[in-house]
């Protein structure tokens, strides 16, 4: 969601020459430039928990880093092939226009000003919104009643618009307090200069956790904005935007169809619905359209897992964070993910 002011980042994009002719040449065939290479470039965020966050080994873990870790299953049968670069909102659409990451996956909300802008969204990973994170002797529900509250913000992000946009609609007051970063914006929250804390739903779990007393804070259901997390591509190679949405929707229809990481290797031995088979690449040549072998969703799935499964790893009840799938399930659970049949 963090981001630059729009005439900013067009004026960025445009101001070099010698960018604009690096991100031509980067775009001619990434694919083929990443098996050259012998591994994938991904820009993850530095530290956003359930995202994409280093351990103390130095081994990263998250959603958008197990989404990294599948493109590169998926083309080089090893997860592992994948360098991860951190990236800050301000650096992070100059590192992929330059060609110095392959992809970005940093809890970017696709929006019409980026994707004519900066880059292509090729599929949306994560539905997340924003969010109000505050005291639970507050007793307060509902973000109506944060009329005339005090609220923490960090600078320079679409935060402070989507907040000013909800409040003046419902002709409701607040006073907006800004900080540089996130880590001044919790302190500030936590000691008391402000009455609520808002930011990314799915970043106030993690923010949450870091208060001294985390379960004397609640986040708000309501969520005020639309932030659907993409990863973003160069423009320009639209086989390499397929490869990395087609990613997503193997790991999407194979959540559907029953294929996780702990049965795929059974069922490839199995008599199978020609959906399964498909996806697993015993019946047609469907990697091809793609540049990979025909078992690539396999590989996905064997490596990383379906989607269901990285929800679970890094945010889902079994972990710290404990977000509701909510909107991320499955279309046939309720939720948006809907992956496009493999056929």
């Amino acid at each position: 969601m963090r981001s630059l002011s729009i005439p900013l980042l067009a004026a960025l994009l445009a101001a070099s020459p010698a960018l604009t002719q690096t991100a031509a040449r980067a775009q001619a065939d990434t694919l083929a430039q990443v098996r050259a290479r012998g591994h994938l470039v991904c820009g993850v965020s530095g530290g956003v928990a359930g995202f994409s966050m280093p351990d103390g080994q130095g081994r990263w873990h998250g959603l958008d880093v197990d989404f990294c870790r599948a493109l590169a299953a998926a083309i080089f049968d090893d997860p592992d092939a994948v360098r991860f670069i951190p990236q800050s909102s301000a650096a992070r659409f100059t590192a992929l226009q330059s060609g110095e990451i392959d992809v970005l996956a940093r809890n970017t909300t696709w929006t019409l000003s980026r994707d004519t802008a900066a880059m292509n969204f090729p599929v949306i990973t994560f539905f997340d919104g924003q969010g109000f994170l505050v005291r639970k002797s507050l007793a307060i529900t509902a973000v109506k009643q944060l009329d005339r509250a005090t609220i923490c913000l960090q600078q320079g992000t679409t935060t402070e618009l989507n907040t000013a946009d909800w409040f003046r609609t419902r002709g409701l007051s607040y006073q907006v307090v800004t900080f540089a970063n996130s880590e001044q914006t919790l302190g500030a929250y936590e000691s008391g200069r402000c009455d609520a804390y808002s930011t990314d739903k799915s970043s106030l779990y993690g923010e949450r956790l870091k208060t001294a007393h985390p379960e004397a804070h609640v986040i708000l259901e309501e969520a005020i904005s639309k932030e659907p997390f993409a990863p973003g591509v160069r423009q320009g190679d639209d086989a390499w935007r397929d490869l990395v949405a087609w990613t997503h929707y193997a790991m999407i229809d194979a959540e559907e169809a029953g294929i996780t990481q702990e049965n795929v290797d059974r069922l490839r031995g199995e008599t199978l619905s020609p959906d399964v088979k498909r996806i697993l690449g015993l019946e047609g040549r469907y990697g091809q359209g793609l540049g990979l072998t025909g078992d690539w969703a396999y590989r996905i799935v064997h490596h990383v897992g379906n989607y269901g499964d990285v929800f679970a790893r890094n945010l889902g009840d079994g972990t710290p964070l404990k977000i509701p799938r909510g909107l991320n399930a499955l279309w046939t659970n309720g939720g948006l993910h809907y992956g496009p049949p493999i056929r």
